[in-house]
Protein backbone atom coordinates (compact mmCIF):
# COMPACT_ATOMS: atom_id res chain seq x y z
CA UNK A 1 0.00 0.00 0.00
CA UNK A 2 1.41 3.30 -0.79
CA UNK A 3 1.29 5.50 1.66
CA UNK A 4 2.36 9.60 1.43
CA UNK A 5 4.19 11.52 3.83
CA UNK A 6 4.59 14.94 3.91
CA UNK A 7 7.56 16.89 5.84
CA UNK A 8 4.97 20.00 7.66
CA UNK A 9 7.02 22.68 8.78
CA UNK A 10 5.05 25.08 11.68
CA UNK A 11 5.89 28.44 12.08
CA UNK A 12 5.09 29.43 15.75
CA UNK A 13 5.32 32.80 17.39
CA UNK A 14 3.79 32.10 20.33
CA UNK A 15 3.16 29.67 23.39
CA UNK A 16 -0.63 30.54 23.15
CA UNK A 17 -1.16 30.10 19.38
CA UNK A 18 0.13 26.76 18.77
CA UNK A 19 -0.97 24.24 16.07
CA UNK A 20 -3.42 22.59 18.07
CA UNK A 21 -5.33 20.10 16.61
CA UNK A 22 -3.08 20.33 13.58
CA UNK A 23 -0.40 18.13 15.13
CA UNK A 24 -3.06 15.61 15.52
CA UNK A 25 -3.75 15.58 11.59
CA UNK A 26 -0.26 15.46 11.22
CA UNK A 27 -0.08 12.37 13.40
CA UNK A 28 -2.91 10.12 12.39
CA UNK A 29 -1.32 10.71 9.11
CA UNK A 30 2.25 9.85 10.15
CA UNK A 31 3.59 12.71 8.51
CA UNK A 32 6.75 14.42 9.18
CA UNK A 33 6.18 17.83 11.73
CA UNK A 34 9.15 19.99 12.79
CA UNK A 35 8.10 23.41 14.67
CA UNK A 36 10.13 26.99 14.50
CA UNK A 37 9.19 28.02 17.75
CA UNK A 38 10.07 32.02 17.38
CA UNK A 39 9.21 32.46 21.47
CA UNK A 40 12.02 30.52 22.29
CA UNK A 41 14.20 32.29 19.73
CA UNK A 42 14.72 28.77 17.47
CA UNK A 43 15.44 30.44 13.67
CA UNK A 44 13.26 29.77 11.23
CA UNK A 45 13.92 27.02 8.99
CA UNK A 46 17.72 27.98 6.68
CA UNK A 47 16.07 26.16 3.60
CA UNK A 48 13.13 24.86 2.12
CA UNK A 49 14.78 21.40 1.27
CA UNK A 50 12.42 18.82 2.54
CA UNK A 51 9.74 20.46 3.11
CA UNK A 52 5.90 19.80 1.58
CA UNK A 53 3.62 22.18 3.77
CA UNK A 54 4.66 25.38 5.39
CA UNK A 55 2.60 26.52 8.20
CA UNK A 56 2.11 29.68 10.09
CA UNK A 57 0.62 29.91 13.35
CA UNK A 58 -1.07 33.12 14.78
CA UNK A 59 0.19 35.26 16.76
CA UNK A 60 -0.78 39.55 18.11
CA UNK A 61 1.67 40.81 16.32
CA UNK A 62 1.20 41.72 12.69
CA UNK A 63 2.59 42.21 9.48
CA UNK A 64 4.14 45.92 10.41
CA UNK A 65 5.29 44.97 14.05
CA UNK A 66 8.99 45.79 14.01
CA UNK A 67 11.69 43.71 16.18
CA UNK A 68 12.22 46.81 18.35
CA UNK A 69 8.39 46.17 19.27
CA UNK A 70 8.75 42.37 19.49
CA UNK A 71 12.50 41.18 19.09
CA UNK A 72 11.77 37.29 18.23
CA UNK A 73 9.53 38.31 15.29
CA UNK A 74 11.19 39.14 12.02
CA UNK A 75 7.79 39.60 9.26
CA UNK A 76 10.62 40.72 6.50
CA UNK A 77 12.53 37.04 7.37
CA UNK A 78 8.78 35.33 7.47
CA UNK A 79 7.63 37.13 4.56
CA UNK A 80 10.97 36.18 2.37
CA UNK A 81 10.67 32.55 3.90
CA UNK A 82 6.62 32.14 2.50
CA UNK A 83 7.68 34.15 -0.96
CA UNK A 84 10.02 31.47 -1.35
CA UNK A 85 8.11 28.85 -0.41
CA UNK A 86 5.18 29.84 -2.28
CA UNK A 87 7.55 30.14 -5.71
CA UNK A 88 8.82 26.89 -5.06
CA UNK A 89 5.59 25.48 -5.50
CA UNK A 90 5.19 24.45 -1.30
CA UNK A 91 1.81 24.12 -0.13
CA UNK A 92 1.45 27.06 2.32
CA UNK A 93 -0.72 27.72 5.04
CA UNK A 94 -1.26 30.69 6.93
CA UNK A 95 -3.63 30.83 10.16
CA UNK A 96 -4.70 34.41 11.72
CA UNK A 97 -1.83 36.37 11.39
CA UNK A 98 -0.21 33.63 9.03
CA UNK A 99 -2.42 34.58 6.71
CA UNK A 100 -1.67 38.20 7.15
CA UNK A 101 1.55 37.37 6.13
CA UNK A 102 0.67 35.34 3.08
CA UNK A 103 -0.90 38.54 1.88
CA UNK A 104 1.75 41.05 3.24
CA UNK A 105 4.25 38.60 1.48
CA UNK A 106 2.41 38.39 -2.18
CA UNK A 107 2.43 42.99 -2.20
CA UNK A 108 -0.68 42.91 -0.10
CA UNK A 109 -0.80 44.85 2.76
CA UNK A 110 -2.76 43.83 6.05
CA UNK A 111 -6.06 45.92 7.31
CA UNK A 112 -7.98 46.31 10.39
CA UNK A 113 -10.97 43.86 10.51
CA UNK A 114 -14.61 45.63 10.40
CA UNK A 115 -15.16 44.06 13.96
CA UNK A 116 -12.79 42.24 16.38
CA UNK A 117 -13.87 38.68 16.37
CA UNK A 118 -13.02 36.29 19.80
CA UNK A 119 -15.37 33.13 20.37
CA UNK A 120 -17.01 30.58 18.17
CA UNK A 121 -19.16 32.53 15.27
CA UNK A 122 -20.19 31.69 12.23
CA UNK A 123 -18.43 31.70 8.60
CA UNK A 124 -20.37 31.82 5.39
CA UNK A 125 -18.94 29.99 2.18
CA UNK A 126 -18.60 32.26 -1.00
CA UNK A 127 -19.92 30.69 -4.39
CA UNK A 128 -16.51 30.15 -5.14
CA UNK A 129 -15.81 28.65 -1.72
CA UNK A 130 -19.00 26.09 -2.15
CA UNK A 131 -17.85 25.27 -5.60
CA UNK A 132 -14.03 24.06 -4.36
CA UNK A 133 -13.71 20.48 -3.76
CA UNK A 134 -10.98 21.55 -1.04
CA UNK A 135 -14.21 22.25 0.57
CA UNK A 136 -16.59 19.83 0.38
CA UNK A 137 -17.26 18.93 3.65
CA UNK A 138 -17.74 22.31 4.78
CA UNK A 139 -21.51 23.29 5.18
CA UNK A 140 -22.54 26.60 3.79
CA UNK A 141 -22.31 28.09 6.97
CA UNK A 142 -20.41 26.39 9.71
CA UNK A 143 -19.35 27.53 13.63
CA UNK A 144 -15.36 27.65 13.78
CA UNK A 145 -13.02 29.92 15.96
CA UNK A 146 -12.16 32.96 16.03
CA UNK A 147 -9.79 35.26 17.89
CA UNK A 148 -8.53 38.52 15.84
CA UNK A 149 -8.21 42.13 14.96
CA UNK A 150 -7.01 42.21 11.56
CA UNK A 151 -7.12 40.63 8.62
CA UNK A 152 -5.02 39.69 5.17
CA UNK A 153 -4.98 42.19 2.11
CA UNK A 154 -6.56 40.68 -1.00
CA UNK A 155 -3.58 40.03 -4.34
CA UNK A 156 -5.34 40.84 -7.69
CA UNK A 157 -5.45 36.80 -8.04
CA UNK A 158 -6.89 36.19 -4.75
CA UNK A 159 -9.98 34.63 -3.81
CA UNK A 160 -12.01 34.79 -0.87
CA UNK A 161 -14.15 31.59 -0.18
CA UNK A 162 -15.57 32.43 3.67
CA UNK A 163 -16.78 35.61 5.13
CA UNK A 164 -18.57 36.19 8.30
CA UNK A 165 -20.42 39.30 9.93
CA UNK A 166 -17.81 40.92 11.69
CA UNK A 167 -14.97 39.98 8.60
CA UNK A 168 -15.34 39.86 4.97
CA UNK A 169 -11.81 37.66 4.64
CA UNK A 170 -12.23 34.70 6.83
CA UNK A 171 -10.79 32.04 4.23
CA UNK A 172 -8.49 33.64 1.10
CA UNK A 173 -6.80 31.58 -1.23
CA UNK A 174 -4.13 33.18 -2.95
CA UNK A 175 -2.73 30.42 -5.38
CA UNK A 176 -3.81 26.45 -6.14
CA UNK A 177 -1.79 25.39 -2.61
CA UNK A 178 -1.47 28.25 -0.59
CA UNK A 179 -4.63 29.36 1.55
CA UNK A 180 -5.04 32.04 4.25
CA UNK A 181 -7.38 31.53 7.07
CA UNK A 182 -8.02 34.22 9.49
CA UNK A 183 -10.60 31.90 11.43
CA UNK A 184 -9.27 29.05 13.49
CA UNK A 185 -10.36 25.78 12.94
CA UNK A 186 -7.60 24.24 15.01
CA UNK A 187 -8.60 25.42 18.43
CA UNK A 188 -8.98 22.91 21.47
CA UNK A 189 -9.85 23.27 24.89
CA UNK A 190 -5.86 23.56 25.71
CA UNK A 191 -5.26 26.12 23.02
CA UNK A 192 -7.98 28.66 24.25
CA UNK A 193 -7.05 28.30 28.15
CA UNK A 194 -3.92 29.19 26.73
CA UNK A 195 -5.40 32.31 24.56
CA UNK A 196 -7.39 33.29 27.89
CA UNK A 197 -4.43 33.27 30.45
CA UNK A 198 -2.57 35.53 27.98
CA UNK A 199 -5.20 37.35 27.16
CA UNK A 200 -6.96 38.91 30.14
CA UNK A 201 -6.29 42.73 28.87
CA UNK A 202 -8.11 42.52 25.73
CA UNK A 203 -10.68 40.47 26.82
CA UNK A 204 -11.60 43.26 29.47
CA UNK A 205 -11.46 45.89 26.80
CA UNK A 206 -13.28 44.16 24.04
CA UNK A 207 -15.93 42.68 26.34
CA UNK A 208 -18.65 45.25 25.02
CA UNK A 209 -17.49 44.56 20.92
CA UNK A 210 -20.50 42.38 19.44
CA UNK A 211 -18.63 39.50 18.70
CA UNK A 212 -16.26 38.85 21.76
CA UNK A 213 -17.31 36.06 23.99
CA UNK A 214 -16.22 36.10 27.35
CA UNK A 215 -14.08 33.03 28.72
CA UNK A 216 -16.83 31.10 30.04
CA UNK A 217 -18.43 30.85 27.15
CA UNK A 218 -15.12 30.07 25.18
CA UNK A 219 -14.71 27.01 27.55
CA UNK A 220 -18.27 25.78 27.05
CA UNK A 221 -17.45 25.35 23.15
CA UNK A 222 -17.01 21.75 21.47
CA UNK A 223 -13.93 22.49 18.70
CA UNK A 224 -14.18 18.76 17.75
CA UNK A 225 -16.40 19.64 14.39
CA UNK A 226 -14.65 22.86 12.90
CA UNK A 227 -11.44 20.43 13.65
CA UNK A 228 -12.73 17.71 11.34
CA UNK A 229 -13.80 20.30 8.64
CA UNK A 230 -9.99 21.57 8.61
CA UNK A 231 -8.79 18.13 8.39
CA UNK A 232 -11.35 17.03 5.66
CA UNK A 233 -9.18 20.51 4.20
CA UNK A 234 -5.99 19.51 4.57
CA UNK A 235 -6.69 16.00 3.69
CA UNK A 236 -8.05 17.05 -0.01
CA UNK A 237 -5.56 19.63 -0.08
CA UNK A 238 -2.51 16.79 0.15
CA UNK A 239 -4.40 15.10 -2.93
CA UNK A 240 -3.32 18.18 -5.05
CA UNK A 241 0.35 18.55 -4.30
CA UNK A 242 1.60 17.65 -7.86
CA UNK A 243 3.82 14.54 -7.64
CA UNK A 244 7.19 15.16 -7.23
CA UNK A 245 6.34 17.77 -4.54
CA UNK A 246 6.15 15.07 -1.74
CA UNK A 247 7.30 11.67 -0.52
CA UNK A 248 5.98 8.26 -0.98
CA UNK A 249 6.22 5.59 1.15
CA UNK A 250 5.56 1.82 0.27
CA UNK A 251 4.17 0.22 3.24
CA UNK A 252 2.84 -3.77 3.45
CA UNK A 253 0.17 -3.99 5.97
CA UNK A 254 0.11 -7.56 7.37
CA UNK A 255 -3.80 -7.01 8.23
Amino acid sequence: MRKTILKIHFIVHESFEGPGALISWALQHGHETAISRLHENEPLPSSLEGIDMLIVMGGPQSPSTTQEECPHFDSVAEQTLIRDAITAGKAVIGICLGAQLIGAALGAPHERSPEPEIGKYPITLTEAGRESVLFGAFEPVLDVGHWHNDMPGLTPRAIVMATSKGCPRQIVQYAPLVFGFQCHLEFTPELIEQLIAASQAELYALADRPFVQKPAILRSHDYKSMNARIFSFLDRLVVQIPPGKFREHTERLDR
